[in-house]
């Protein structure tokens, strides 16, 4: 059983879509269930401007999806590079077991941006 919140990110997700021109794009694939989360962004002064995301995967995948863009969105990269799944689980009043996974993925696809974004920057390209 999912909770109301996740019922809720998953029936109106938040951020869903493509950014036309984002600051870098990631993307992160669960080999064990084949899920697939994609994020955009545009990182400008170390702050997330905008993101949106695509998942291919299970319920819980896109309300952790909807839930990560909408915590993240507009906050410093200081502020979220400790997200973890466990964040992630507790925001949406928790997961199932068997679909620990689908955090896993979302907090793993944060990590990317986050990594991107700050080889980005090193190569002078943020």
């Amino acid at each position: 059983m999912y909770s109301s919140k996740v019922l809720d990110h998953f029936h109106h997700p938040r951020n869903v879509g493509e950014i036309p021109e984002p600051t870098a794009v990631v993307e992160v694939t669960n080999p064990a269930c084949g899920d697939l989360m994609k994020l955009w962004a545009v990182v400008r002064d170390s702050r997330i401007q905008d993101i949106k995301f695509k998942v291919a995967g299970c319920v819980p995948a896109l309300a952790c999806g909807s839930w990560l863009t909408e915590a993240v969105k507009g906050k410093e990269l200081s502020e979220v590079v400790a997200f973890q799944a466990e964040d992630i689980e507790l925001a949406l009043d928790g997961l199932p077991p068997a679909s620990h996974h689908a955090s896993v993925l979302a907090a793993e696809v944060l990590r990317r941006l986050l990594d991107e974004v700050a080889a980005g920057s090193r190569s002078g390209g943020l």
